[in-house]
């Protein structure tokens, strides 16, 4: 009899274990203990701190705070506390292949990216939006654009109305445009989708030029495509082919004393500029050879045959007769300042290095891209404010980029100060997503399964 009794009393144990295990966490309190926060209101640090999250917000940041029995508390001595980053111009696979989309937000929220704006649309896309929202997909806050505008896809002006209207009535958060629109179509595009109320993001066509974009009221120009060809005397008269992809073949006849023209359209228009400078240096700089990405452990979550197709582009730019590796450099340097310009200017940017894309890993590269954007001049502080409070602004959201009570408890814990050196913001040892906590350990072993 007794030994039965024992026998019963192990049983209710383990099931009582497994069902603590199973509560979701966005379900009771959290709170993180003797944690440095970065709160993103203001460049500071505030040192041993408590921040208590209920029912998905930020509830109270303080020395002494009160909280259940029932709460998860998480020790994070000398560990570093900020918003969740936010990647607005990442790509979900487009196909109704739900096990890949998951792979794809994995490594997004793995990095502590609880944001991203998918810039390749797909109808699965406005279903996999609800199943993050409803809690049934686990994934960073999913903005999608439909599917692409480009010279194939609109062959005249009037189509060109048509995708919009049904576009908007779809659900799309936003248009995706492409190359090869013309002065008609993308007009056609522009105006229809100004008169109903959908913003259009993503490249300038070579054919429409970044004037007539900024004229047209992007909400956002991504990869600073147009930006270098404006600079270009005689533009008007070169094919495509001879500029090549955002001008990096007539970047050495580059006019910079247009520059401030630029900065001004762009600023009094309020264009976002998001620009993945990450897709440049590694893409399209000689220095950054397969050789180096091989080398990165971040690799190794991508499989072959896309490595392979990353490899071969690569290849195919080197072997262009047009490319100079110092020429390439130089344009590289001129993007760089681009960059620093928009920022000097009040220009907003936005966070964004075109993951998955050459030699860009979802989630690893956003962070590269901070790197990046510190290497172009902006402080670690102004760097972070790009996938944080400016994104909060561009989405017009008054309660998240910050930590503050009331904020969203999208978070990312770390083990440095990426206000001391930016590539500390890759350190993650838990993320906050919409209240739900990912433990180092959780996060560790999801990624271990997506090892290819």
């Amino acid at each position: 009899m007794c030994s039965r009794l024992l026998a019963l009393i192990l049983v209710l144990s383990v099931i009582t274990l497994h069902s603590q295990n199973l509560i979701d966490s966005s379900q009771r309190e959290i709170v993180f203990t003797s944690v440095n926060v970065i709160p993103m209101d203001r460049e500071q640090v505030l040192e041993n701190q408590m921040v208590l999250v209920k029912n998905g917000l930020v509830s109270a940041i303080g020395k002494n705070i009160k909280y259940s029995k029932e709460a998860l508390v998480i020790d994070a001595k000398g560990k570093y506390l900020m918003p969740g980053l936010a990647e607005m111009h990442a790509h979900v696979p487009p196909n109704d292949n739900l096990e890949s989309h998951k792979e794809v937000l994995f490594l997004f929220a793995a990095n502590g990216i609880t944001t991203i704006r998918g810039m390749l649309g797909h109808p699965s896309h406005l279903t996999l939006r609800a199943k993050i929202n409803s809690g049934e997909v686990l994934g960073p806050r999913f903005y999608t654009t439909g599917p692409s505008f480009n010279g194939l896809s609109v062959k005249t002006a009037e189509r060109g109305s048509e995708m919009v209207r049904e576009q908007k009535a779809a659900g799309y958060d936003y248009l995706k445009l492409h190359p090869g629109l013309t002065k008609e179509t993308f007009g056609a595009i522009s105006t229809t989708a100004n008169e109903i109320g959908i913003p259009f993001v993503g490249h300038v066509s070579f054919g429409v030029g970044v004037w007539r974009a900024i004229d047209a009221g992007y909400s956002s120009i991504d990869h600073m495509d147009g930006f270098v060809e404006a600079m270009v005397p005689g533009i008007e008269s070169m094919v495509e082919q001879k500029a090549g992809l955002f001008g990096m073949f007539v970047a050495d006849k580059a006019d910079e004393s247009v520059i401030p023209k630029l900065m001004k359209e762009l600023k009094d228009k309020n264009i976002w500029v998001v620009p993945t400078q990450s897709l440049a240096d590694r893409w399209f700089d000689s220095a950054f050879t397969p050789e180096v990405f091989l080398a990165d452990p971040d690799s190794k979550y991508m499989n072959k045959q896309i490595v392979d197709q990353w490899i071969d582009s690569k290849k195919n730019l080197m072997a262009n007769p047009q490319y100079d590796a110092a020429k390439i450099e130089n344009f590289i340097k001129l993007r760089r300042k681009l960059i620093y310009e928009c920022q000097k200017n009040g220009v907003g940017l936005l966070l964004g290095c075109d993951a998955p894309q050459i030699f860009n890993v979802p989630g690893f590269s956003t962070h590269n891209e901070l790197k990046y954007l510190v290497d172009a001049g902006l402080t670690p502080y102004e760097a972070l404010q790009t996938g944080t409070v400016n994104v909060a602004k561009y989405l017009k959201l008054t309660n998240a980029g910050t930590i503050r009570p009331g904020a969203v408890a999208d978070l990312l814990l770390m083990v440095g100060n990426p206000l001391a050196d930016i590539t500390n913001s890759k350190k993650v040892v838990g993320v906050m997503i919409r209240g739900k906590w990912l433990s180092k350990s959780e996060i560790d072993a999801g990624l271990k399964k997506l090892v290819k």
